[in-house]
């Protein structure tokens, strides 16, 4: 027997977000970790509505909130100025108040150490899950029944193993199991080396009291031919950070960062500066998220410049997604083709995010900086500057969805771009909605299937269907017209990362659960 059902190297974010997917479950996992507590680096800090939505089935949503409090009407959202931070042209950007009716949870903002705080509390209260701080995979191997991970003790070298039904790298973009399981990654070099700055500076908060209710600024400037000068609020007061492209060859002794950032501003203002990171901008993708019985999630699946709070969410998505369907195989009611979903909905999911949004706004920035100048034509400039404000359009079009995956069917494909809709489709997100019954759909979701019916009879068939599939299946009955007036449809299949699985289509109930668990299609 093997010691645990999943091995998980990497106790970030993704990593435990992952664990608390599993074990909640009752799926026996070990988390391999080699920091002992979160690191005191300012990233991954815009959690989406959706990302809190995962806090909330991960019984952690209220203790999210209470992690890292704001001050009142300091405000979580963006703004994109034009030459410097302090420049009279501005406008919103990614206002995602705009889709905040289509999900249960209210976005947040929060540095990832305090996010990671929460998860970390949340895992130690799972029996099933077991985290070994301070250590880190040297080797892995596997067969065709099992997989085994070789650690070792970052304090004295002491080393053991591990073994396990299946392994997840969730170790970040230089993933050490991702390399050790064979699986390559296409990276989209843009030749840019970027700097991160951590520093503390009251004063810019005074100066950027001009734009209440924002936490990150992005610089538009010329010079830097699209890519972003951006800044972050840590603690909206006193502490920042700040990524810009940086010369090739930089070092950090070789730059005067003060000096950068006193430009990006706009003027000279006092400061600390406390820490100054050099990194590669670039885009990579694994081409394959499974090799047998080892998968990647996260950063080590994926990574791109922190152009528009992508990352972590992406990350928790590919966890919220994995996660349901490891424990569907463990559990037996899941398939091999199950498992193999999880490539083909999340892979085409960060592509499309990649390319349609982080690596479009290079371009188009690009473009719009060659093409407009205040000082050449500022009538055209501002026609065209003030045109481009359409924060709303962005977040309303950045929604993943799995329309034509092999576990949905139909037409189409995974893609990040999309709409939201409180209509129930298949592959979509399901928003939340009232029922007729006084409650909300979001209060009947759990870990396992979900039907929304009308008709009692109809649903006794997926009950019986899912019971002669050994499949979790919870049933919801509303009065006649209820489930039609909410979601358009009379019957609603939600999958366990709450996804619509099916909507009503007279499709036989056995063929309907099949599909939706990688057995059929």
């Amino acid at each position: 027997m093997s010691d645990f059902d999943v091995i998980i190297s990497g106790g970030g974010p993704v990593g435990m977000g992952l664990a608390i997917e599993l074990g909640q479950r009752g799926i026996r996992v070990a988390v391999i970790e080699r920091h002992h507590q979160p690191q005191p680096i300012p990233k991954g800090q815009n959690l989406t509505q959706r990302t809190a939505e995962h806090f909330l089935a991960w019984g952690c949503e209220p203790e999210l909130r209470a992690a890292f409090p704001l001050p009142p009407g300091s405000g979580i959202g963006g703004l994109t100025t034009y030459g410097t931070l302090l420049s009279d042209y501005h406008y919103d950007w990614l206002n995602r108040a705009h889709v905040r009716d289509y999900y249960r949870c209210a976005n947040a903002r929060m540095p990832q150490y305090a996010t990671e705080a929460v998860l970390r509390h949340r895992v130690a209260q799972l029996e099933a899950v077991t985290v070994l701080y301070g250590w880190t995979a040297v080797d892995f191997s596997q067969d065709n029944n099992s997989v085994t991970v070789e650690i070792e003790a970052l304090d004295d070298g002491t080393r053991k193993r591990l073994t396990g039904r299946y392994a997840v790298g969730c170790d970040g973009s230089r993933s050490y199991l991702r390399g050790a399981a064979g699986i390559d990654e296409t990276l989209s070099d843009h030749n840019r080396v970027m700097a991160l700055l951590v520093f503390r500076s009251p004063e810019l908060h005074e100066l950027l009291k001009r734009h209440p209710g924002k936490a990150f600024y992005n610089v538009l400037h010329p010079d830097f031919e699209g890519y972003w000068q951006f800044f972050g609020r840590v603690d909206h007061g006193v502490s920042w950070f700040f990524h810009a492209p940086v010369p090739s060859g930089t070092t950090r002794d070789s730059h005067d960062f003060e000096a950068m950032l006193y430009r990006a501003v706009g003027q000279e203002f006092a400061l600390e500066l406390d820490y100054v990171g050099l990194w590669d901008l670039r885009v990579a993708i694994a081409n394959r998220y499974r090799k047998g019985r080892a998968f990647v999630a996260g950063d080590a699946a994926h990574s791109h410049p922190p152009y528009g709070g992508y990352g972590i969410n992406t990350g928790f998505e590919d966890a919220r997604n994995l996660g349901w369907k490891l424990a569907g195989v463990i559990q037996g009611w899941g398939s091999e083709a199950l498992l193999d979903s999880y490539d083909a909905e999340r892979r085409p999911v960060f592509a499309s995010t990649a390319r349609d949004f982080i690596e479009r706004f290079i371009t188009d920035d690009r473009k719009f900086l060659e093409t407009y100048d205040p000082a050449r034509d500022r009538a055209a400039f501002e026609a065209a500057w003030y045109n481009r404000n359409l924060d709303a359009d962005e977040v309303m079009a950045f929604a993943p969805n799995y329309a034509g995956s092999p576990l949905i069917g139909g037409k189409g494909q995974p893609s990040a771009k999309g709409d939201h809709s409180h209509t129930a489709r298949p592959g979509h997100h399901l928003s939340p909605r009232d029922l007729a019954d006084g409650t909300n759909s979001y209060d009947h979701l759990g870990a396992c299937f979900t039907l929304f019916a009308e008709d009692a009879g109809r649903a006794a068939g997926f009950a019986d269907a899912a019971t002669a599939l050994g499949l979790p299946l919870s049933v919801v009955i509303q009065p006649k017209g209820g489930v039609q007036a909410a979601y358009g449809s009379e019957m609603v299949l939600v999958r366990p990362d709450h996804f619509v699985a099916w909507v009503d289509n007279g499709a036989d109930a056995i063929a309907v659960l099949r599909r939706a668990t990688g057995a059929e299609g």
